[in-house]
């Protein structure tokens, strides 16, 4: 759970230890409780609403500062900048979170929304797609920047190794 996160829309800080922030949009609540049942036994304070800017309304949890999640931290940030780890290995949950966090489709496509990432990470992404689970996929321009795009014969492929674990409110993202 907690390498998908890391994939996705969660964020680590680290001080001494590292910790775990898990931010969704209050929409996302049952999400959000589903991801702090998964990583219950690491955080301290349950989920709670926060308002930020321009009336946004988000719904939160923090892990504690933990030395395991350190070991996590430094495999994933480089001066303070999400990276991706030589040689990566998930589960498909972790791809399935993965892709909840950040996946849409667009038609038969599926697009992995990576622009957070930069490009070297995103070719090891593609790399680690393809001898991992033999999915293919390449560099989509999405205006400025990049992100990755399932090959849309990979789509099946996708589809079946990540629909046992998505959530059935996210279901709208996996094509037809």
């Amino acid at each position: 759970v907690v390498i998908g996160c890391i994939l996705g829309d969660g964020a680590m800080r680290c001080k001494k230890n590292a910790l775990l922030e898990i931010n969704h949009s209050a929409k996302q609540k049952s999400y959000v409780d589903w991801k702090y049942d998964s990583l219950r036994r690491f955080v301290a304070t349950p989920p709670k609403i926060r308002r930020g800017g321009y009336n946004r309304v988000a719904y939160r949890f923090t892990t504690r500062s933990l030395p395991e999640l350190t070991v996590l931290y430094k495999q994933f940030y480089k001066d303070y900048i999400k990276i991706i780890p030589r040689g990566l290995k998930i589960k498909p949950l972790s791809l399935a979170i993965w892709f909840m966090d950040d996946g849409c489709k667009s038609h038969r496509a599926i697009y992995l929304n990576t622009q957070k990432f930069d490009l070297k990470s995103q070719m090891q992404l593609i790399r680690f797609l393809e001898k991992q689970f033999k999915i293919k996929a390449s560099l989509n321009k999405d205006k400025i920047y990049y992100r990755l795009r399932i090959a849309v014969a990979s789509v099946q492929k996708f589809k079946s190794i990540v629909r046992p674990y998505i959530l059935p409110q996210f279901n709208y993202k996996l094509p037809s």
